[in-house]
């Protein structure tokens, strides 16, 4: 049998591939007041409550780092066995849409926190396989879009926007390609007391990479930093 005829069987097709399957991990850092500003990270709170100049994005603004979003991160990259970085800083990720009032996002490119790391994920038969970190860095979250008059943005008659969730302080790390479960990987960061993470209020997030040859962090065009982190001290 040719090459050709044998991928054109159906049965043959389904194991002439392995999936691999590269994901990248949010998760929402336990911190009472925002990365940037001062405001509160109350869920539940009512919409565009808890918001300021600066998690809106006004003109003349200066973000303020909040010391314990870094606590927090260094403390998620030694858990996944990263190596810290002794320098570090922030980018501006650029990409327009509605629920980001600056229309940029402060986060980390070349130089993130944490990098090199790996987490031991136990699987279904009782043994475990390691899975590599590639990076682990800091960034601030979007707000929230809800489309009325559907379930989706198809269909939906107009959408309304709450920033309250703009400027939350999120670790996002991006594992090597793997088939491990999601869910595994949720004990972890929890058990290191800097993560409030929990699937049904969206503080945990889990997306598919475009490849697993491709780094998510390519997908928008970057501008050299001018935000310079301050070392003020919050809660």
């Amino acid at each position: 049998m040719t090459a050709t005829a044998h991928l054109a069987d159906p049965a043959s097709r389904r194991h002439a591939y392995e999936p691999v399957i590269g994901l990248e991990v949010h998760c929402q850092l336990n911190t009472a007041t925002k990365i940037f500003c001062n405001c509160s990270t109350q869920f539940g709170a009512d919409p565009n409550a808890n918001v300021c100049p600066v998690c809106l994005g006004m003109p003349g603004v200066l973000p303020v780092l909040n010391a314990k979003v870094l606590e927090y991160a260094v403390k998620a990259g030694l858990a996944l066995n990263c190596r810290i970085a002794p320098y570090s800083k922030f980018d501006r990720k650029q990409y327009f849409y509605p629920d980001l009032p600056k229309n940029y996002q402060i986060s980390q490119y070349d130089l993130p926190i944490a990098e090199g790391g790996w987490l031991e994920a136990p699987l279904s038969d009782g043994t475990s396989k390691r899975i590599g970190i590639t990076r682990l860095h800091m960034e601030e979250d979007a707000g929230k879009l809800v489309h009325a008059g559907s379930d989706r943005l198809a269909g939906s008659s107009h959408s309304l926007v709450d920033y309250n969730r703009a400027g939350y302080p999120s670790a996002r790390s991006s594992p090597n390609p793997t088939s491990a479960r999601r869910k595994k990987r949720q004990p972890m960061p929890k058990s290191c007391g800097g993560f409030c993470g929990t699937w049904a209020s969206a503080t945990a997030t889990c997306r598919k990479a475009p490849s697993a040859a491709m780094s998510t962090f390519r997908c928008a065009p970057w501008v050299s930093p001018s935000l310079a982190p301050r070392s003020k001290s919050k809660t």
